[in-house]
């Protein structure tokens, strides 16, 4: 008894991919075996492979049991060395999926996946850009850079890699050159970092990681927070998509709400997809030649065409050729634009 527990013992300690091969030939062999020794009780090598395995396993349904004696030692066999060695296997199997968990939660995994979102930096407002994009997406997912011992949030859609964004093997564990879009938030700043409180020292760690992301992946869609409007100007050879200044945009909606009530109400409801209607993208189609073409036909279909990227003046220009990569601005219902975009 003692030798055996030696050599089970011996089994813990072997590498895992060996312990498979072993048990996959064992089991492979012991199938052929019991067919070979016993043709007319099993019948085939696949009713020889269901006893092995209801026997290894304990499960014993009794549909199948050897006549011979030398069946019966291959009986006893499988017994007293395969019920061990498929025990060290599922053992083996379930510390595997326990150490990928921690790998996965610890930030140590590399992330294989296409079209995602990356996040970096970890904050209040990372929080509300991650659940804004899983309740806007239900099958896109989220990658988050941060530097925490653990993932601050668990989500099946939400992977997260531990590293210092500013270093490319960060950024490649996140497969950066295959995502989306990358939002780079300003990191929050604590108590005890009182030489950081000033949003210049928050911008600049901001900007070094900008220009790292911007210098390798071109083709990735940025969106950059800054806590200083005045040092926009830093970011400008860094040609960063897009800026959110977060205290300004606040107090800008808190001063329109105050002149226009139930204006921050409406913006709320224009960029949370949880409302009925909310801003939606489209690209331009072959039938529209001017944005008069355009504003006419979306609001027949249900739609308000209100501006090209960034410019709202469209009321202005009816009349002018739409160019081909615009970026058509609406304001419509979930269902209608899973309509409209699949038209072209």
């Amino acid at each position: 008894m003692f030798y055996f527990s030696k050599i089970f013992l011996k089994l813990l300690r072997m590498n895992n991919k060996f312990i498979y091969s072993l048990a996959f030939l064992f089991i492979l062999l012991s199938a052929i075996s019991a067919y070979m020794l016993e043709k007319e009780t099993f019948g085939s090598v696949f009713n020889g492979l269901w006893w092995v395995m209801t026997t290894v396993t304990t499960t014993g349904y009794g549909d199948y049991a050897p006549k011979t004696v030398a069946g019966k030692c291959l009986g006893i066999f499988l017994y007293i060395f395969g019920i061990g060695l498929i025990s060290v296997t599922i053992s083996k199997v379930v510390d595997s999926l326990f150490v990928y968990r921690q790998r996965k939660e610890a930030g140590k995994l590399r992330y294989q996946g296409e079209q995602h979102f990356v996040i970096i930096d970890w904050s209040k407002n990372a929080e509300l850009a991650i659940q804004e994009i899983l309740n806007t997406d239900t099958s896109t997912e989220v990658v988050l850079i941060d530097t925490h011992e653990k993932t601050p949030i668990v989500h099946n859609r939400v992977h997260y890699i531990r590293g210092n964004p500013t270093h490319m093997e960060t950024l490649e564990m996140a497969n950066m050159e295959k995502a989306r879009s990358v939002f780079i938030f300003a990191n929050e700043i604590t108590e005890d970092q009182a030489m950081l409180r000033d949003p210049s020292f928050v911008d600049g760690k901001t900007l070094l990681v900008a220009t790292t992301i911007e210098r390798n992946y071109r083709n990735v869609h940025s969106i950059v927070e800054i806590k200083n409007s005045e040092n926009m100007q830093n970011f400008q050879h860094v040609n960063v998509n897009e800026f959110i200044l977060g205290s300004e945009t606040i107090s800008q909606l808190a001063v329109r709400s105050a002149f226009s009530p139930g204006s921050s109400r409406i913006v709320s409801q224009l960029l949370t997809r949880q409302s009925s209607s909310s801003l939606q993208v489209l690209s331009k189609r072959s039938s529209w030649r001017t944005y008069r073409d355009a504003f006419e036909q979306l609001l027949l279909e249900g739609a308000t065409l209100i501006s090209d990227r960034d410019q709202l003046n469209i009321n202005q220009k009816l009349d002018q050729l739409i160019p081909e990569d615009a970026q058509l601005f609406v304001i419509c219902d979930a269902e209608t634009y899973e309509r409209l975009s699949k038209l072209k």
